[in-house]
């Protein structure tokens, strides 16, 4: 068994970790996840668990979350989006830990107006803290069939990538004084749910409920991590991700995506931040 998470990283192989430790390859929604909210609007489509929805209406929306946190490890997901007006829709799939200062990465989809493209909506909160976003619009339509979602996190950076394709890299700037998250176990989520107040064009297209249920689709869930239990994390440093960086083709493929697609990088809004952009943008 392996992940896909891009042709980049061809050469990642699962880990047997040692046998004292707890290495998870998630394959089945009955097994690896529960439906935590919406009231019957998720529900697990075979026997395998291998597909999932999450539907909204005007009443509620839902989602589900891993029966294991983790601190790092690589999670990748499938998903096939609302079609249509999906806007004021928000539909996710991100690492989270409990609390007020959490920790949480991000990949969250913003819904539109029929004919209109999603946005795709990356961020990176460390306690409590995000303000840190990159977003895209995709060089296909996600509505139309699944495409493959990872997220590669170790104590050096965050990899978010698309079809294999990365698309983000976000370092560890814990040396020049930023936070970065790498103490606090988080879940795998993925959820459903309305925004019609700031998802689309910042709430100027609202919500058209005569088209609900809105239902998202999810297939292929796959987590290679360090399960935390106990107080202690399995990780192992010999882990192959454990210390996964981009190679030059990597940053090559990166940054054709990020000036073809990207449409917001946070890094760049001296209207945001006129006093200078953050410290690790530099």
């Amino acid at each position: 068994m392996k992940l896909s998470c891009g042709t980049s990283f061809a050469f990642l192989l699962l880990f047997l970790l040692a046998a004292q430790s707890v290495h998870v390859y998630a394959g089945s929604f009955h097994k690896d996840v529960q439906i935590h909210w919406g009231d019957g609007r998720g529900k697990i489509h075979d026997r395998d668990g291998k597909l999932l929805s999450l539907s909204l209406d005007k009443s509620s929306g839902s989602g589900f979350q891993s029966n294991q946190e983790f601190l790092y490890g690589k999670a990748e997901v499938q998903m096939k989006l609302v079609p249509g007006n999906s806007a004021g829709t928000v539909t996710t799939f991100y690492l989270k830990s409990p609390g007020t200062t959490w920790d949480e990465i991000d990949f969250e989809f913003l819904g539109n107006i029929s004919g209109h493209p999603y946005t795709l909506h990356t961020n990176v909160y460390t306690k409590g803290t995000g303000d840190k976003e990159q977003q895209f619009h995709l060089w296909f339509d996600p509505t139309v069939n699944f495409h493959t979602y990872c997220i590669t996190w170790n104590p050096q950076r965050i990899i978010f990538t698309v079809d294999g394709i990365p698309i983000r890299e976000f370092k560890n700037p814990e040396a020049i004084g930023v936070p970065f998250p790498t103490r606090q176990p988080m879940r795998l989520y993925a959820s459903l749910w309305e925004a019609e107040h700031w998802a689309t064009r910042g709430g100027l297209e609202k919500t058209d409920w005569s088209k609900a249920p809105f239902t998202a689709f999810y297939r292929n869930y796959n987590v290679d991590g360090c399960v935390w239990a106990n107080g202690k994390s399995s990780c192992s440093a010999n882990s192959p991700w454990f210390t996964q960086k981009l190679d030059s083709n990597g940053q090559t493929r990166m940054k054709g995506v990020q000036s073809k697609y990207m449409i917001y990088n946070y890094c760049t809004d001296k209207r945001r931040f006129p006093r200078g952009v953050p410290a690790e943008c530099t």
